[in-house]
């Protein structure tokens, strides 16, 4: 059920970037800056970068379809959108929009689990040839050692619970997750690159 949940999400995600493509006047940033969240959490959404008014947080989850923030979840201060008390049914797909028609800015996806692992992973695209760092963390700690898959394929075991992919490339793309024994297994997500030529653009 979990998996065709992210699958719905992720295809939302995609073709949400795909409709919008064109329209990047504010950009969505994360604090803190991560894709995973513990229920409980809490997390600040913020529209930057906006050369116009009336910009502010939107969502697509599995419940609800197109929502703002104020609707029922969040709190709105301007621009920022602060949603206390995470649970998991606040998982799916971010982005700032105005009150133009059709006028978004590119979009994140936000997963909270029920569950006592997570995986902290770049919440925006990595730039080809860059170095990412992944974390796998508790609860309560952030240096158990941690397996790291990409899809159902092992990686490697790391000692301390970090693990480093370095100088990466289009082929690094995917879904990563990450195991601690006995606490257990993260959720998904997903790990975009740009190519260097979108540097400029």
């Amino acid at each position: 059920m979990m998996e065709t949940s992210l699958q719905f999400l992720l295809f939302s995600c995609l073709l949400l970037c795909c409709i919008i493509n064109e329209v990047l006047p504010a950009g969505l940033t994360v604090s803190p800056s991560r894709s995973q969240f513990f229920k409980d959490d809490s997390v600040s959404l913020s529209c930057e970068n906006s050369s116009s008014a009336g910009w502010t947080v939107w969502r697509n989850t599995t419940r609800r379809t197109r929502t703002q923030c104020g609707d029922r979840w969040g709190k709105p201060a301007g621009s920022t959108c602060k949603i206390y008390d995470l649970i998991p049914e606040d998982s799916g797909v971010y982005w700032c929009g105005s009150s133009r028609e059709g006028a978004a800015s590119s979009s994140i996806q936000l997963t909270v689990t029920g569950g006592s692992v997570i995986l902290q992973s770049p919440v925006l695209p990595v730039m080809e040839g860059d170095d990412v760092t992944l974390s796998c963390r508790n609860k309560t700690h952030s240096n158990l050692p941690a397996a790291f898959y990409k899809g159902d394929s092992l990686i490697r075991t790391e000692s301390k619970g970090h693990m480093t992919l370095h100088h990466v490339t289009s082929s690094d793309e995917g879904l990563y997750k990450c195991n601690i024994s006995g606490h257990g297994e993260s959720p998904s997500s997903w790990i975009s690159v740009e190519g260097q030529k979108d540097k400029h653009q």
